[in-house]
């Protein structure tokens, strides 16, 4: 999200009444993180549904949300990260390699590793100040899939899927934080563009194979959407679903000619990596990823597609998932909302 875009949204809420939502400020904050995200994974699962939640974890399954750091005027000397940890549904994780980044110093690094046909996952700590440019992954000199990395240095470790080519017994991955080009910004109309100083960090990264549960762990339940967000209210949902069994799902509502806001929440360790495509019944497409609501407000980040006029139509949404998920299954939901007149 531009600072524009902040702006108008800004704008936007002052001029109507106040929402009928408590911690609305904390819910703008948390919107514009969202929306920077949604707009980065959305972008991969385009390519995703076109050819067919970061998940954070601490050791020992907790999971933690990112907050963008106030400040770092020194980075700290890189952190180790854990030869083994259990996630929340019994995966056991164990490290293969290890590698440090540091965007001062030098941007680029590569680990070999062995492939046992165990799934692999890539973990990271970040110290430093949120913005700092995360670590490309690539393998054997090519990109590692359309999963875009990882978020720009979070607080907790975060885990993205590493996807190998088949067959290999070993296998080259590297990360690179080098940045190509340049850039300027001006902080209002008329004023000089400025070049950003670079953001300081040191990125810890871990190259991890895990075993899933020997059953399939299920997904705790999900909260029941609002019945109102800002100015949208709830037009209809689904019931819960669990991908891998349900990947698709309908919801009808009334067109009014107008645009409709799409959500959808997700429960499950591997919640994070899940993606979904919107198709409005002889409209727009769309793609996002989802939310995990446990408490606080809801972090609201709507799709919004154009709905036709004068009649009732369906949206209808496909799930995926990025990276393996072998007896790791994601209780996930949708639900519409409109504009309230």
């Amino acid at each position: 999200m531009s600072v524009q875009d902040l702006r108008e949204m800004l704008r936007e809420r002052a001029e109507g009444p106040a929402p009928a939502i408590p911690d609305r400020h904390e819910l703008v904050r948390r919107r514009v993180r969202r929306t920077w995200r949604r707009r980065v994974l959305a972008s991969a699962a385009a390519t995703v549904a076109a050819g067919a939640a970061v998940l954070s974890l601490l050791p020992g399954g907790a999971v933690t949300r990112h907050e963008p750091a106030t400040s770092a005027s020194a980075v700290a000397p890189a952190r180790e990260l854990p030869e083994r940890f259990t996630a929340r549904d019994g995966t056991g994780y164990r490290r293969l390699a290890t590698a440090t980044i540091r965007t001062d110093g030098a941007r680029k690094t590569s680990v070999t590793i062995p492939v046992t046909g165990r799934p692999l996952d890539v973990a990271a700590l970040c110290d430093g100040s949120f913005g700092a440019t995360a670590p490309r992954i690539s393998v054997a000199g090519r990109a590692a899939g359309a999963w875009p990395s990882f978020s720009p240095c979070p607080k907790g470790m975060e885990l993205v899927p590493l996807t190998v080519p088949a067959g290999a017994g070993q296998v080259t991955v590297t990360f690179d934080t080098t940045t190509r080009g340049g850039g300027c910004s001006r902080t209002k109309k008329g004023a000089p563009c400025v070049t950003p100083e670079p953001v300081k960090a040191v990125w810890s990264l871990a190259v991890y194979e895990w075993t899933p549960p020997a059953r399939p762990v299920d997904p705790e339940p999900l909260r029941a959407f609002p019945e109102r967000l800002a100015s949208w209210e709830l037009a209809g949902a689904t019931r819960d679903r669990v991908w891998p069994q349900d990947a698709t799902a309908t919801v009808t509502v009334r067109g009014d000619g107008g645009r409709v806001g799409i959500e959808a929440l997700c429960a499950g360790d591997l919640a994070g990596r899940m993606w979904f495509t919107y198709r409005v019944e002889g409209g727009e497409v769309g793609t996002a990823t989802c939310a995990q609501w446990t408490s606080g407000p809801y972090p609201m980040a709507l799709t919004e597609l154009a709905v036709p006029q004068g009649r009732r139509v369906t949206v209808t949404v496909g799930a995926g998932i990025w990276g393996q998920d072998a007896n790791r299954p994601v209780r996930w939901a949708m639900a519409v909302y409109r504009k309230r007149p």
